[in-house]
Formats: C-alpha cells, sequence, structure tokens
C-alpha cells in the first residue's frame, strides 16, 4: 500500500509517506502557517520517493482530537489532495497515533493510556490496547478536567490491574493532578505528541476499508461533542 500522512493537531507539522512498508517523514515545529509547512514537506517528500499524488492509494490525516484551527487545515489539505488524485481519505485519532508511539517503546502486550492537553484546563483522553503491534480503542474518547478524568482512567487501568499499562501524551507533565495516575504507569513518555507517521502506519494497516471519500474527511473535535464538518461550517 502507498499513502500520504498529514497531521497539524498540535503546534508541530508533520508530514509521512508510507510505501509498501517502507516510511518516510518529515515534521517541524510550526513558525510560520502549518499550511506552508505541509505542502513543503508534502513535495520534499513525494521527490525523494520519487512518487506522485496519482500513484497513491489514500491520503491519511488526524482527524482529532486537537487543536481546531490545525484539524481543519490538515483535513481540508487532505481533501484537497484527495480530490486532485482521484484518492479517498483515511482519518486517524491524534490519540490513537499517540498510543502507537508508546507501543513502539513499551514490552509486547502493553495497554496505552494517551493523555494530552486540551488547554482550558483539559485534557484529551482514551485507552487503548495492542492487536498485532497496533494500537486499539479500548475506552470512547474524551475531553475532561484532569480531576474528573481519574476515577475513570483507574477504573480502566484496575480492570485489567495484571497488565502493564504505558502513558503517553502532555497531559501527565501539564497537570499535577495526573501524578498519582503517571505512577501507575511505565514507561510514560510524557514528551510525545502525534505524528504523522504513526499515522501513516496506522492508516496502512486498516486499509482501505477504513477510508472515505473526500468530501467526507471531516475533523473530529471531542470537546463538547462537537464533530463539524468543513461542509457544515461553510454552509
Amino acid at each position: 500500500m502507498k499513502l500520504l500522512a498529514l497531521d497539524a493537531a498540535t503546534e508541530w507539522s508533520s508530514v509521512a509517506l508510507w510505501n509498501e512498508g517502507e516510511r518516510f517523514a518529515r515534521e517541524l515545529k510550526a513558525e510560520r502557517g502549518h499550511g506552508e509547512q505541509l505542502l513543503a514537506m508534502v513535495d520534499a517528500l513525494l521527490a525523494q520517493s520519487g512518487l506522485a499524488l496519482g500513484g497513491l492509494d489514500a491520503i491519511a490525516f488526524g482527524r482529532g482530537p486537537g487543536a481546531f484551527t490545525g484539524l481543519r487545515l490538515a483535513a481540508s489539505l487532505a481533501q484537497g489532495l484527495a480530490f486532485s488524485a482521484g484518492r479517498p481519505v483515511i482519518p486517524v485519532s491524534n490519540l490513537r497515533a499517540l498510543a502507537q508511539q508508546a507501543l513502539g517503546a513499551a514490552a509486547e502486550g502493553t495497554r496505552v493510556l494517551a493523555c494530552h492537553d486540551a488547554r482550558m484546563g483539559e485534557v484529551y483522553w482514551a485507552g487503548f490496547t495492542s492487536a498485532d503491534g497496533c494500537a486499539v480503542a479500548a475506552t470512547e474518547e474524551s475531553v475532561a478536567r484532569p480531576e474528573a478524568m481519574l476515577g475513570p482512567a483507574r477504573a480502566w487501568l484496575d480492570a485489567a490491574a495484571a497488565s502493564v499499562t504505558a502513558g503517553v501524551g502532555n497531559g501527565f507533565a501539564t497537570y499535577p493532578a495526573l501524578a498519582p495516575l503517571a505512577a501507575r504507569l511505565a514507561p510514560v513518555l510524557a514528551e510525545a505528541h502525534p505524528r504523522a507517521g504513526e499515522i501513516a502506519l496506522l492508516a496502512a494497516r486498516d486499509g482501505l476499508e477504513a477510508a472515505v471519500p473526500p468530501e467526507r474527511a471531516w475533523p473530529v473535535y471531542v470537546r463538547d461533542n462537537v464533530a463539524l464538518t468543513i461542509a457544515e461550517r461553510s454552509n
């Protein structure tokens, strides 16, 4: 499978190219517009690989949760590239992409608790298990104040007390209230952020069965249960 992946859910812009199991990726911290950075990295990766958009099977993107502006940008760029190439789009959860990073650093069979700063005193979080080395959602993706997250997160950990659970995401370092929870996790990748590399891997594993038409490349915000589409916002 050949696909291009984009992400702009945080202050980092990243792009990855998956070519039949071989992965190439680039990322930059945003010093100017995410859009310019993403398009420049897309051009560079395609030139490096010798592939054209029309030679890809799909375009993948980080669909959220994350920064509203970044999610809309990634979705709109994925739409534009997919329409141009006549290819479908594969949306991938940013929390799932975070969890995939932790699986790569943890022992086989480890579960993952992903927790990322959602600003406004809240975190995005979800629990994940591993299936053949890929992160699989084990809880709903939620947004909550750190104190409100503790109860359900502990309940999920207690439900499989014998299992080792890793932690990933900057929520653990941002909010001191989560320190008792982080103490139960090993390792804790507190500096990790979502990356297109993991989005590409997960999209390739999900395959075209998870693809949607470009017009359905919608960001998922999670906060306040809002999942607005670009099309809805323009109506």
